[in-house]
């Protein structure tokens, strides 16, 4: 099984994106042998209200369900972000959410984004934090936002060490504590490969010694990214077998629930 756990449908508001509607991004996953995609609204990265994106994102996965998961976005900045959370677990059925500190203008250490973290611990929501969006070298003149620092997201999963973080579009973890098993972090991370060298510095394979197998996940952020390189990067991984299957699906299927 091939999991993805990177995908996005909708629109974003700086650049085109090609594949983005339901059966655009299935035909994808079809031509690359991908089974399975949690997905999250794009558009909602930008929308001043990311509610709207939930609510188009759960109309686009309608009859897809067995294929295509939906994630949340929820901006805990926003007044009534309780009531979205509700409406998208209980209504929608979805199993988790994505934030966008940077690009929502919020703090990970703000009140609102620690009582939303509790409340997906409590809830056993899976909260899934891109560390990018897009290259920063290619945003729009418009807008100036940086990626999340991984700094920022080491005493996160330290002070929530029963909530489940999922950690997409991020490289340099051996660097970070996120990256070192020796630092004592809570077990409660997950990290997705596809912007992770499995060459030249091969972090892939070090984050592999180091965490083991069952704490990465495959990914490919599609469609705002090709699908090619993550998967060329599990075939050129010098790793046993059974390792790489758990990176495929196995252990994205855990973290979801089935």
């Amino acid at each position: 099984m091939l999991f993805d756990v990177n995908a996005y449908l909708g629109h974003f508001a700086f650049r085109q994106l090609r594949h983005n509607t339901a059966d655009g991004l299935l035909r994808q996953m079809d031509a690359k042998g991908i089974d399975r995609a949690l997905v999250s609204s794009a558009s909602a990265i930008t929308y001043r209200n990311a509610q709207s994106g939930n609510e188009e994102l759960d109309e686009a996965v309608r009859g897809h369900r067995d294929r295509l998961i939906p994630l949340a976005v929820i901006n805990p900045a926003y007044a009534g972000w309780e009531d979205d959370l509700k409406i998208c677990c209980d209504q929608f059925g979805m199993r988790g959410f994505r934030l966008y500190p940077k690009w929502h203008n919020y703090a990970l250490t703000d009140a609102c984004a620690q009582q939303l973290i509790a409340a997906a611990a409590e809830q056993h929501l899976l909260v899934s934090i891109p560390i990018r969006v897009e290259d920063y070298r290619q945003r729009s003149w418009l807008v100036d936002v940086p990626d999340v620092p991984l700094a920022e997201i080491v005493p996160l999963v330290k002070s929530h060490p029963k909530a489940r973080f999922l950690l997409v579009n991020g490289l340099g973890y051996s660097r970070s504590p996120l990256g070192r098993a020796s630092d004592q972090l809570p077990p409660n991370y997950w990290i997705e490969i596809s912007r992770i060298s499995a060459l030249l510095d091969n972090e892939l394979g070090q984050l592999l010694n180091n965490l083991g197998p069952d704490r990465l996940v495959f990914g490919t952020g599609m469609p705002f990214k090709y699908p090619d390189p993550p998967l060329l990067k599990l075939e050129v991984l010098d790793a046993p077998g059974e390792f790489k299957e758990r990176i495929r699906g196995r252990n994205a299927a855990a973290l979801v629930g089935g």
